[in-house]
């Protein structure tokens, strides 16, 4: 074996020490406590923008009726408007999308409807099977007239063949590669470890979908039919959820992709109907929250710490990537000493070894505070949601885990009101049927090399 020199070895340590020293590096801490203003005016847009006084109060009376007992909406509204700068939008239409081909039916269907624009933001765009699908159904709406403009992530499509984007490009569709690897092709400034995490279709301003489902053929089987297997039954299915939206709020997610284009110096987007007139189409109140590594703190980090603070019977999340923060592993057993119930699902597999044992460093801490954990294990979780109280729910791109709150960019709605809500407890109670419940006496069981592992993993989490 070749030992490298005194030089490069001092070199190593030193890099060595310096990422350890940058993996104590906390997030900003959120004390929602600090924003609160009991005399705060919580008010709601609509279709034709703000509305009265006496609208939003009779909206916000109308979900706290239908709500279990909480004082969700006396406090958490009051907080989270002082932190997010997006509103709170009534009339909206949200369907709940489970797994790749129910997500891939609804993006292709709303392809095919486009016809104005289509702007899509991914992480992972792969040259599968999959994704020629895709592109030869946006390439044919840009060929009808139908502008398309495209953002992909430059490390999230590493594997995808340049002729793949070459062949989109020729077409005339726009594309933009955020933060690319190669820093010479970077417009914006070489922020590698900066990553676009979103998921995100608009279509002609008025659908959005959105969620945790990449355009890769490994979402290919769904997860609830009986013996789905993915890529031909090599491993597990994949196990996500998206959300389809029609309304108002999609105006705000339509700013956030726009801002995305502008930040990375895309070319001039071509004239189009971006911003239509847009009806009530439900009765959805919903926020639309995009977060950037560019920003003071996660937006939607701070939503969720306001959320956990102010929940009073339930917590129910779901998370693909587990590595809790301090704060956040707070506010977990806080809510569990206060006789919060708190269920957290988790996977039983995945495809990224250091971050899974990274986040079971921490069971043995929640389990012992009372939270219960599960760990599905006929499919291959990759959800990012959650449920409070029954009637405040979330759904995105984002993880609990560190990278999702401070170098990823991401995006998540909030939906409020008991109907969706219920919709959301459905499918946790779904997942665990198919999860395995972890008990303390059973963690405490684990192998020496599982502890091991997890030593490994917690060294790691603030880059994972």
């Amino acid at each position: 074996m070749n030992l490298p020199s005194s030089g490069t070895a001092a070199r190593v340590l030193v890099a060595l020490y310096s990422s350890l020293l940058l993996a104590c590096t906390s997030l900003p801490r959120i004390n929602p406590d600090m924003v609160h203003s009991p005399v705060a005016q919580v008010q709601l847009d609509g279709a034709r923008g703000p509305l009265s006084d006496a609208h939003s109060k009779a909206i916000l009376d109308r979900l706290k009726a239908s709500g279990m007992e909480t004082n969700i909406f006396d406090l958490h509204l009051a907080i989270e408007e002082a932190l997010v700068g997006s509103p709170l939008t009534a009339g909206n239409k949200v369907d709940l999308l489970q797994d790749g081909p129910q997500t891939y039916q609804a993006m292709l269907s709303a392809i095919e409807s486009a016809r104005d624009h289509i702007n899509m933001e991914t992480y992972i765009l792969e040259g599968d099977e999959v994704g020629q699908r895709f592109a030869e159904a946006l390439i044919a709406k840009q060929r009808s007239g139908v502008q398309v403009n495209l953002i992909y992530d430059s490390v999230g499509t590493l594997g995808t063949p340049p002729a793949f984007f070459a062949r989109l490009r020729k077409s005339g569709i726009r594309l933009v590669e955020f933060n690319p690897v190669n820093p010479v092709t970077a417009k914006a400034g070489w922020e590698l470890n900066q990553r676009d995490h979103r998921k995100l279709l608009i279509v002609d301003g008025r659908i959005a979908i959105l969620g945790g489902v990449n355009i890769s053929g490994v979402y290919s089987g769904g997860s609830f039919a009986p013996g789905s297997r993915r890529q031909a039954g090599k491993g597990l299915p994949w196990r996500d959820t998206d959300l389809r939206i029609e309304g108002p709020v999609v105006a705000d997610l339509q700013k956030l992709f726009i801002s995305t284009w502008d930040r990375q110096k895309g070319c001039e987007l071509v004239a189009r109907h971006y911003f239509p007139p847009l009806e009530r189409k439900g009765n959805e109140v919903v926020r639309a929250i995009g977060s950037s590594p560019d920003e003071p703190y996660s937006q939607i980090y701070a939503t969720l710490i306001s959320a956990l603070h102010s929940a009073q019977s339930e917590i129910w999340l779901t998370s693909a990537y587990f590595v809790p923060d301090p704060q956040l592993l707070d506010a977990l057993k806080a809510a569990v000493a206060r006789g919060v119930d708190v269920r957290l699902m988790v996977p039983g597999s995945t495809d990224s070894w250091l971050v899974f044992h990274a986040g079971r460093a921490y069971y043995a801490e929640l389990l012992e505070a009372g939270v219960r954990l599960y760990e599905r294990r006929d499919a291959l979780l990759h959800v990012k949601a959650g449920v409070i109280d029954g009637v405040w729910s979330t759904v995105g791109s984002t993880n609990l885990d560190w990278r999702s709150f401070l170098h990823n960019q991401e995006v998540n709605v909030v939906v409020l009101g008991a109907d969706f809500g219920a919709r959301m407890r459905e499918a946790f109670l779904g997942d665990v049927k198919g999860s395995q419940e972890i008990t303390l006496a059973a963690w405490q069981r684990r192998s020496i090399r599982a502890r091991m592992s997890e030593r490994i993993g917690r060294v790691w989490e603030y880059w994972l």
